[in-house]
């Protein structure tokens, strides 16, 4: 089986192009070697693939004949990469978390919107030139 593929129907990647492309960008390698997507991969090959700035390690154990579930995943790939990588991306996970909270920071469109009704009573509408004098005329009266 080709290794973008392989590397979709493991579940490694959502979509096969993007397992081409990050196979393109020499992101993934058997042994030491990159490789290209038509690369015909075989049980017991050791492939190195760096995704999210993270270098994973992983052991063909079998070629599945189609994309697998989650669930059988453990039946085809081996999980062979550093506990310090996995530590890596959890600090990164949680540095992310650190720049917008929930109702912290700009407000988004929604929160927008909804500020403008709340302001918004229908007291702001457009005055004509009558209701201006008018309202100049009540000002005076209540100044005398």
């Amino acid at each position: 089986m080709r290794i973008d593929k392989y590397l979709w129907s493991v579940r490694f990647y959502k979509t096969r192009t993007i397992a081409t492309e990050d196979i393109k960008k020499n992101r993934v390698s058997i042994g030491e070697n990159p490789v290209k997507a038509s690369k015909e991969v075989k049980a017991g090959d050791v492939v190195k693939i760096r995704k999210n700035q993270i270098d994973y390690k992983i052991k063909i154990l079998d070629i599945p004949k189609s994309r697998v579930g989650a669930k059988l995943v453990p039946l085809y790939v081996v999980d062979m990469t550093e506990k310090d990588q996995y530590e890596i991306l959890k600090l990164r996970q949680a540095s992310q978390e650190y720049y917008r909270h929930k109702g912290i920071g700009r407000p988004t469109k929604k929160d927008r919107r909804d500020m403008d009704d709340y302001v918004d009573d229908g007291s702001t509408e457009d005055m004509g030139n009558d209701d201006w004098d008018v309202f100049f005329k009540e000002n005076k009266e209540l100044e005398d």
